[in-house]
């Protein structure tokens, strides 16, 4: 990739729980314009903060967060419906 390259590009931060995903993701963000789209089956419900690591308000205003806070805890979220909320929320981005 030459410095020209200005194409979006996806990078994907995989890893177990407390590894560090988010810390790296708030460095890269430091360096580089990232936007992050949460695949995490528990934070797209609505209140559900402790216990998911969902990032504070202070981290979603310093980067922009995706799939967050979706649903009520009594509603159901599908793989399906995932697949389509990601592709949507990165093709914003």
């Amino acid at each position: 990739m030459n410095s020209g390259d200005l194409r979006p590009r996806v990078i994907a931060l995989l890893g177990p729980t407390a590894s560090g995903k988010s810390a790296l993701a708030a460095e890269l963000s430091k360096r580089i314009p990232v936007e992050i789209v949460s695949v995490d089956s528990a934070q797209v419900y609505r209140g559900m903060d402790i216990g998911t690591a969902k990032p504070d308000a202070d981290e979603r205003a310093s980067i922009p967060h995706h799939l967050l806070d979706l649903l009520d805890p009594d509603e159901s979220y599908s793989a399906a419906r995932f697949c389509r909320d990601a592709a949507a929320a990165i093709a914003d981005i």
